[in-house]
């Protein structure tokens, strides 16, 4: 178990910004800096009576955009697939309250 915890924490250490922004890249005489998403979590049990222990972890990257440099200054430029896939949800639950608020209103 201590094996497992010391492996997880230098995974940790790896984790933060530098796994959001991407290194810088010179494209064309111009920078760029890559955007993501990063998003894990991790869990674990264990069944005192029989000692059974267990545990996973998992997590996904979306890549958002670039950073780019026009006219001396930095712009953000979205990934506009990125970007809608990300809207889903948010319109998903909107419509959802917008719905139950439309029929709060009607009683």
């Amino acid at each position: 178990m201590a094996d497992t915890l010391a492996s997880l924490a230098d995974s940790f250490k790896n984790m933060g910004v530098a796994r959001a922004y991407g290194p810088p890249v010179n494209l064309g005489g111009e920078d760029i800096v890559p955007v993501a998403l990063v998003s894990f979590g991790f869990g674990g049990g264990m069944e005192s009576d029989q000692g059974a222990s267990g545990g996973g972890g998992g997590g996904f990257v979306v890549p958002l955009g670039v950073y780019r440099t026009v006219n001396g200054r930095a712009a953000f430029r979205p990934n506009t697939i990125a970007m809608l896939v990300l809207l889903v949800p948010l319109v998903s639950v909107a419509g959802g309250a917008m719905r139950k608020a439309v029929l709060a209103a009607r009683k």
